[in-house]
């Protein structure tokens, strides 16, 4: 079970100097959660909910800069029409039921992700809700929704191509910083920490480019049963690595 009442104990052990810009959370294993409690996969996502509401108020209190969660993939149309009905009926009853709070802790909510096979005016619904805390300076949360990794270098891509028919020399001058500025996480640090839960071994399509050096952290921990706890076990062992990005160990 999450643990909340005693995350506390950890945090004398955290060297608040040394945090990581950015985490990337891939929330996994709600299906299996629903499962063993013999409940529909819904009733999973819902209670996932909570966890990415724990996340969310811990990186508050640590002054975290970013957090993406990927929230709805480009993948999950291949589920169920019931599930991806309810999916999408859930995140926007959250967004709605959330907005208040988050605003009011300067909480700046993103939706990153594509706009192909959504309807236009559900994006648009879910978009004026965000929009609220736009102006807010404090923890950027990031809810990859519709979010693929491959789509969207396609879509950087695309953004490019279009932007050098009115000035060609953004090609010549193109180079992996000013590339990254046609990304749905542009002006945002790339992620140090990538956490994914329930124990798979894969990235499964989460922020491709951005990742290229974060560091990794797999739980067999499903994702409903991540609360501040996990998030301060993440972290610590986040602190205890060494980051070379390709680099060679310094003696």
């Amino acid at each position: 079970m999450a643990k909340t009442a005693d995350y506390k104990e950890l945090l004398p052990q955290l060297d608040r100097e040394r945090l990581p810009q950015h985490v990337g959370i891939i929330m996994d294993g709600n299906g299996r959660w629903a499962a063993q409690r013999r409940r529909p996969r819904l009733y999973g996502h819902r209670a996932g909910s909570k966890a990415l509401r724990q996340v969310v108020e811990l990186g508050v209190e640590l002054g975290l800069r970013c957090l993406t969660f990927y929230t709805f993939s480009t993948e999950n149309w291949n589920r169920s029409e019931s599930e991806v009905s309810g999916l999408l009926k859930m995140f926007k009853e959250l967004m709605i039921k959330e907005i208040t709070e988050l605003h009011r802790q300067n909480i700046n909510v993103q939706i990153i992700g594509s706009e192909h096979e959504l309807d236009p005016q559900y994006l648009k619904d879910v978009r004026k809700v965000a929009a609220v805390s736009h102006h807010n300076t404090g923890l950027i949360l990031n809810l990859a929704f519709n979010y693929g990794g491959r789509r969207e270098i396609v879509e950087a891509v695309r953004k490019l191509v279009q932007a050098a028919r009115i000035k060609p020399e953004l090609l010549d001058k193109l180079d992996e910083e000013n590339f990254s500025n046609y990304l749905y996480t542009a002006g945002q640090p790339d992620p140090d920490l990538i956490i994914r839960t329930s124990g798979e071994l894969r990235i499964s399509n989460f922020l491709l480019w951005q990742s290229a050096y974060a560091e990794l952290y797999i739980t067999e921990t499903l994702w409903p049963d991540f609360g501040k706890y996990e998030m301060m076990q993440a972290l610590l062992d986040y602190q205890g690595r060494q980051r070379r990005f390709g680099g060679r160990k310094k003696a």
